[in-house]
């Protein structure tokens, strides 16, 4: 897997998390190739994701 697919699959995979514990307040559509927000996001939780998957973290 290259270090671009890992970012993109952090990436939406914090967003979904962060529409899950928002409860109705963010959305998140996700396809292969494009991202739908609809909401507030916690920014600095998605750089702390996706500094861990640049960095090889969990």
């Amino acid at each position: 897997m290259t270090v671009e697919t890992e970012i993109r699959k952090a990436i939406v995979e914090e967003l979904k998390r962060q529409a899950e514990n928002s409860g109705s307040s963010l959305r998140v559509e996700a396809s292969p190739d494009l991202v739908t927000i609809h909401g507030p996001v916690n920014l600095d939780d998605l750089v702390m994701v996706v500094m861990g998957s640049v960095a090889g973290g969990p």
